[in-house]
């Protein structure tokens, strides 16, 4: 009897980290753009996957890098310790706008709120305002950033975020594409429990292209060497390199990579070619990869 099956569910609960407008919301639903979906938003990675493990959702997007800011390093060690599986991902393209109450101006706003990831992505925007002495404020999430404003009425206040947080939480664009790169893209890991992964691919008619993997080495000299030429003799597209240390073991890592591949039967070929070589290979997922959509236009 095959433990993947299962019965496809009318909705799915998505679990988000954020805020309802955030950009985790849009990749959900990007994703999810022909099935209905309930977010489900979680204050934290931690409390996403703690959705996961208490079945209060069906699955989670989860961002896992940012073209500009880099990898979120914690999301890679919490997704291998959860045993959860990544199932699809999303490249979403990151515009962020600065908005405030409907009447605003720029020069009435005194301080600016968002998620330092954001303000980090918006630095050559912010930085000549905070000269003028306009205050910048790290909060938890870009969308609730938004929703304060509205919820508290403060003028004087605005926030870095996406469009769909100015839609919800009726504020105006005061200047659209604040981001410094426009070429600024961050990737969205959909996760679920291993016995729901072919429910949702069947849901979202994925064909498999991509895998990540996560592996120890020995500290024999050459060991990563030796599995990325097997793994180039395979002819494995390798996309992502990621090492972590290995808490309490000094000097030893863990190896995190994404790659591609057109058939099947050789990437499995090329996994058992690899394994004596690692240890504690694990399949973190196979899935379809993403498409990147195209650079930031300034609107």
């Amino acid at each position: 009897m095959n433990t993947k099956q299962e019965v496809v569910t009318d909705v799915f609960d998505v679990a988000i980290q954020g805020s309802y407008g955030s950009f985790h919301e849009i990749s959900a639903r990007t994703f999810f753009k022909d099935v209905k979906i309930n977010v489900i938003p979680c204050d934290t990675f931690n409390d996403l996957f703690d959705a996961l493990r208490d079945k209060k959702a069906h699955c989670a997007m989860m961002a896992i890098e940012n073209s500009v800011a880099g990898s979120l390093l914690p999301n890679y060690t919490m997704l291998r310790e959860s045993k959860q599986q990544i199932c699809g991902e999303v490249y979403l393209r990151i515009e962020q706008h600065l908005m405030a109450l409907p009447r605003q101006k720029l020069e009435d706003i005194k301080e600016i709120h968002s998620h330092p990831i954001a303000i980090q992505q918006c630095m050559g925007f912010l930085n000549p305002l905070r000269k003028k002495g306009i205050k910048v404020i790290e909060s938890d999430d870009t969308a609730l950033s938004a929703k304060l404003i509205r919820d508290e009425h403060l003028k004087g206040y605005a926030a870095i975020a996406g469009k769909l947080a100015a839609e919800l939480y009726e504020l105006e664009i005061l200047k659209g594409n604040v981001e410094t790169n426009h070429r600024n893209f961050t990737r969205f890991l959909l996760i679920t429990d291993s016995s729901k992964v072919l429910a949702l691919e069947q849901v979202s008619k994925q064909k498999m292209n991509k895998s990540s993997l996560c592996f120890t080495l020995s500290n024999d000299e050459g060991s990563l060497s030796q599995v990325l030429s097997v793994l180039a003799f395979y002819k494995m597209n390798l996309t992502k390199i990621q090492s972590l240390p290995i808490v309490g073991v000094e000097w030893e890592y863990q190896f995190y990579i994404d790659l591609m591949f057109d058939e099947y039967s050789r990437y499995r070929l090329a996994l058992g070619a690899i394994e004596p070589l690692t240890k504690e290979l694990e399949i973190l997922g196979e899935y379809q990869n993403g498409q990147r959509p195209p650079e930031n236009k300034i609107s």
